[in-house]
Order: C-alpha cells, then structure tokens, then sequence
C-alpha cells in the first residue's frame, strides 16, 4: 500500500465522500481506505455508500459502528427497532441489498496493524484490556455477528447492562457488553465501567468518569489508536489518540487521516 487513508463517520454522506476522496486523489489499487464505522443512516445516501465501499474490495474495509449494527438488527426485523427507517428500506429493497448486508455483517470490530502501531475501532477500548485481551474480545464479538448464531446475537444485542465487561458472564451478556464498549462508549471508570448516556464535550463529562482514552492500558503506548463515533468531540488528537468524527452528517466535515509511510497528515472536507 502506498497510503493508508483513514476516514470519520460518513453516515450516509455520500455526497462528501466522493469530494474527499477527489481531493485525496484516492487510488483504489495503491491506497487502502479503512472506514472507522457508522457507514450508514441520517445522511440519505446510505445504500450508495454501502456499495461503493463494498465494490471496492479488498483490502478496503470499515469497523463496525453502532449505527451499522442497527441497520443489521433492522434487516432481521428485531422488534426493538420500532421506527420506520426510509433509509434502511432503501438499502432492504434493492437488488444489491442482501449482498451488501451480507458484506457489511462481516465488517471487523476491531483493525490493528503492527507495522503502522495503528488501532481502529468505531468507539473504544476497555481500559482494562491489553491488546491481547483487545483482540480476543474482537475476535469473539465477530464470530459471532459473522457466523451461524447471528441472529441470536441481534436478539441480545441491546441494552446499557452489564455496565462492565467481565470474562465470565454468560456469552450473550458478555457479547452485548462487548457491543457496548466497541461501538458506544465514551466515557468510563478505570475498572471497565461505562457511562452509555452522556454524548458531550470534555468539559461536560459525567462525575466520576472520564474519556475512555485517557484510561488505557500501557500496553498501547506506543501505538496511535483511531476512533469516531463522539460528534460532540469532533477532530481531536492528543498524540496517541485521533477522533476522526467531525460530525458530517451534522453540517460539520468530513475528516480523513493519510497515512504515507512516516508521513501523516489531516486532510478535511465541508459536508455544508
């Protein structure tokens, strides 16, 4: 790979996807594109989205994110997903629909690279977890959204509870917990408890809990760890940590991270 070109929440922006990746002049055969999730929803160009990524192939790819996760709760028709979604019917009724849904549920959670010391992961990472412990949470959330017991997982997927991650809950529990801590945390205790309601800035942090990121494991110290999902958070490095969520689909930007060997750069688009 020439470049490794890592983008923010598109949410169905697709409009300003094709505008960064022009500018970007994106060369599907010498860069590879890794999406950090939430691909789909609110931005009305979801099912295009969808397809372009998917025809692109490998090696490009997208995390899972939370939003992506209730598109394919929403596929198997799980009650909790109550509200009509124009956009996720679109997705349903065309003819590429299943083969792109099918794509999507085998999307990773969790992307690392040990030559770039790069992570990428929609939401976060439990403090507690060294990359060991990361990956085989990851490996185990997959397994199951990918394999036989798909539905089963959709079943149990939603939910704030348990508020931590333990090993020794019960396998449903345990993959709803992990669901939570990959595609929905912000904010957490250094004991692994989450905080699932808050959305705010830094400054508006819920007593008692802090950024997840501010919490990690020495174990990723020497490693760039990429996320989105936090709007409210929008573009922010601290040197270790990047959030590539600009909140486009809000009228913000479009954030992309371009790694090219030693150099990095931000390069960002206006969603208007």
């Amino acid at each position: 790979m020439r470049r490794h070109i890592f983008i923010g929440d598109i949410q169905g922006c697709w409009g300003a996807l094709q505008r960064l990746l022009d500018r970007l002049n994106f060369d599907p055969a010498g860069d590879r594109l890794c999406l950090a999730g939430d691909l789909v929803n609110r931005g009305g160009k979801s099912l295009k989205v969808l397809r372009q990524v998917r025809r692109l192939g490998e090696p490009h790819f997208s995390v899972l994110g939370n939003h992506d996760l209730h598109l394919l709760a929403y596929w198997q028709n799980h009650p909790r997903v109550k509200k009509k979604n124009p956009e996720f019917e679109k997705i349903l009724n065309h003819a590429e629909g299943p083969a792109v849904l099918e794509w999507l549920r085998q999307q990773p959670i969790l992307w690392t690279d040990a030559d770039l010391r790069v992570a990428l992961v929609h939401a976060g990472i439990d403090p507690r977890w060294d990359r060991a412990r990361a990956r085989a949470c990851a490996d185990e959330l997959q397994t199951l959204i990918r394999g036989p017991k798909f539905g089963r997982f959709i079943d149990n997927m939603y939910g704030n509870r348990p508020v931590r991650w333990k090993p020794d809950q019960k396998r449903y529990v345990r993959a709803r917990t992990l669901t939570n801590v990959f595609t929905r945390m912000r904010f957490a205790r250094s004991d692994g408890k989450l905080e699932l309601k808050s959305s705010g800035d830094l400054e508006r942090r819920p007593k008692g809990y802090q950024p997840w990121f501010e919490l990690l494991h020495p174990d990723w110290s020497d490693w760039t760890l990429v996320f989105g999902h936090w709007s409210m958070l929008g573009y922010y490095d601290d040197g270790q940590v990047l959030c590539l969520d600009s909140g486009c689909v809000w009228g913000g930007c479009l954030t992309a991270w371009v790694v090219d060997g030693a150099d990095r750069s931000i390069v960002q688009q206006d969603c208007g």
